[in-house]
């Protein structure tokens, strides 16, 4: 297609799914949008997509890319501020300074895009979405992973990560009446055959993507888990005495139980996972976007977070797939955004990361 862009662009409502590390796709999904003319008028968001979502609303969003794109896996492990409470392995103090230093002051009513982030209150066991207010603290509470990061506190509220009851929240995109359509990126996708990164990556990219994975994986793999095994391993140690187990007879002796506290964080993490894929398709399927961008479940691990660059590349190429198949359906039946134009006729002059 060499379709023009109509007046004003294409009006989207944007929804941003959890998905840990793979939240980073979301990056790219607003790179393809904006490279088309699309323009973002309304986004909600939860967890990583909270963080992408309320970033990208402020203007920030360059510079958290650059931020995430040089992040390794030890500056990942020195993020890691390991806390003794009972309510989370950690607290995410360092990740949130850095959070702060971008958004500081910045409240959600006064972004030129408005922004709803959504939370899970443990109290009374129901969503609480964040439209006014501190887009920091609505950060935060959308973040706090159950049993990995602590809760936040608002009043008698017990805020923990949104994804716990909506990991897509498609109602406050529909509330947005003057968008043409709903995109939503679902980050916590099901995959009938497991995926890697490497496989969905364009064809392109995968050489210099491969020799890249591989002298990570011979160079630094063996010391980033042994050191995320230690780690974790402090974590559950004192956890343990807390409950009171420490002195057990049976407990496992240390190397035994280094392996086996890494699988209870493993655990709590896969879980989590699964049950956010799940409820994701029971909201899909009641609330059906007009494009729904898929991040495989599979492609990463949650906590990968040293992996942004590669998959701001995967997000950038699902969006372009997504919306290729819905704009050729569009230039049949007349829609809204049949007007909108394909990545290659875009112009070569804009910028992918302009924020609106």
């Amino acid at each position: 297609m060499n379709l023009k862009v109509s007046s004003g662009g294409c009006k989207v409502a944007l929804v941003l799914g959890s998905g840990g590390a793979r939240g980073y796709a979301h990056i790219g999904v607003i790179d393809a949008l904006e490279a088309r003319g699309f323009e973002i008028i309304s986004i909600s968001g939860c967890s990583m997509g909270a963080v992408v979502g309320g970033i990208y609303a402020a203007g920030k969003l360059p510079e958290y890319r650059d931020w995430v794109c040089e992040l390794d896996y030890l500056d990942v492990l020195r993020l890691v501020d390991v806390t003794w409470s009972p309510m989370g392995a950690m607290r995410a103090n360092k990740v949130m300074e850095k959070l702060d230093s971008l958004i500081h002051g910045i409240q959600l009513e006064d972004l030129s895009i408005p922004v709803t982030t959504v939370a899970t209150d443990m109290i009374r066991q129901r969503e609480v979405w964040f439209q006014h207010g501190s887009l920091l603290r609505a950060i935060r509470a959308s973040i706090a992973v159950p049993g990995v990061i602590t809760p936040f506190t608002l009043g008698e509220q017990v805020l923990v990560d949104g994804g716990l009851l909506n990991p897509l929240p498609m109602m406050p995109a529909l509330a947005a009446h003057k968008a043409d359509i709903v995109i939503a990126v679902n980050a916590t996708a099901h995959s009938p055959q497991p995926v890697t990164l490497e496989e969905m990556l364009p064809a392109e990219e995968m050489p210099a993507q491969r020799i890249a994975n591989t002298d990570a994986s011979d160079e630094t793999g063996g010391r980033w888990m042994r050191d995320a095994r230690a780690a974790t391993q402090r974590l559950w140690e004192g956890l343990g005495s807390l409950a009171g187990d420490k002195n057990d007879a049976d407990a496992p002796g240390p190397e035994e139980r280094g392996k086996h506290e890494w699988g209870k964080l493993d655990m709590i993490l896969q879980s989590f996972d699964i049950t956010q894929a799940a409820l994701a398709k029971y909201k899909i399927a009641g609330y059906p976007p007009d494009v729904l961008i898929e991040v495989p479940k599979t492609v990463c691990s949650a906590y990968e977070f040293h992996r942004a660059n590669e998959l701001i590349r995967l997000g950038r190429h699902l969006a372009d797939e997504a919306l290729e198949r819905y704009l050729g359906a569009a230039a049949r039946r007349i829609s809204p955004c049949a007007d909108a134009p394909d990545a290659d006729s875009a112009s070569e002059d804009a910028e992918d990361d302009t924020v609106r």
